[in-house]
């Protein structure tokens, strides 16, 4: 399987939060299995860390390392992303949210994420 993590289930994973379900956390630390975390992710992070709304327990670097180590990849943005963004319907109208979708279509990957609106999409998702 290919993944791409949604924001919130990458800081529940690295939390060791009680609110990602068993089976997600063991796809994502099955080595079997590709992962992946887009920099829109950690660019949303950086905004919320910026502005008070979440503290990490580790800096950016340091998470970095730690999902390299784990053999997590990350997905940069390019062009073919923002290509499937401007064909995107407007369900949902968070901007990380949509690229992250338009990422998971473009490079053919399952999103993990419980964003009840990513279901509107033509979008490959994870069950738990």
């Amino acid at each position: 399987m290919k993944l791409l993590l949604d924001t919130h289930i990458l800081l529940w994973y690295l939390d060791n939060n009680p609110k990602l379900p068993e089976i997600w956390k063991t796809s994502i630390e099955d080595r079997h299995n590709l992962i992946a975390v887009s920099m829109a992710s950690l660019w949303e992070i950086t905004i919320k860390v910026a502005l008070g709304k979440l503290e990490l327990l580790d800096d950016l670097t340091t998470i970095e390392n730690i999902l390299r180590q784990q053999g997590i990849d990350f997905l940069p943005i390019r062009t073919p992303h923002l290509l499937y963004l401007l064909n995107l319907p407007f369900h949902h109208r968070d901007p990380f949210d949509r690229l992250l979708i338009a990422q998971a279509q473009a490079e053919q990957l399952t999103l993990v994420s419980d964003d009840g609106m990513f279901a509107a999409y033509s979008v490959q998702l994870l069950d738990s």
